[in-house]
């Protein structure tokens, strides 16, 4: 669920995208961390070094693991009867593949 502009109740400050960090405010994030001779092009070129080595690492080895933060990995889901909503006939859903997140006991000790 997103809310476009979120009044924060307390603060009283503006949000876009409340619930969720988006991209862009990853990027920024990123080249804060970086430093200041980071430009926000090469904080943006950094994360998507990085999701595409996580995104072609779980295509070709069905599971990525980094340690301290959580494992990536295909989930295999089997065919199923489902309803369609509208009209309430079933139907069969066909299997398929997703991927799934689980995040290690540093993360979520952390939160």
């Amino acid at each position: 669920m997103f809310i476009e502009d979120f009044v924060l109740p307390k603060s009283g400050t503006i949000r876009t995208n409340a619930f969720a960090m988006n991209k862009a405010e990853l990027i920024e994030s990123i080249q804060k961390a970086l430093g200041a001779d980071a430009t926000k092009r090469a904080a943006e070129q950094a994360l998507d070094a990085v999701l595409d080595s996580i995104a072609k690492g779980v295509k070709k080895d069905k599971k990525v693991q980094i340690i301290g933060f959580g494992t990536f990995e295909v989930k295999k889901r089997a065919a199923r009867m489902g309803r369609n909503p509208k009209t309430g006939e079933a139907l069969k859903i066909a299997a398929s593949k997703s991927v799934g997140f689980k995040a290690s006991s540093v993360l979520k000790g952390s939160l």
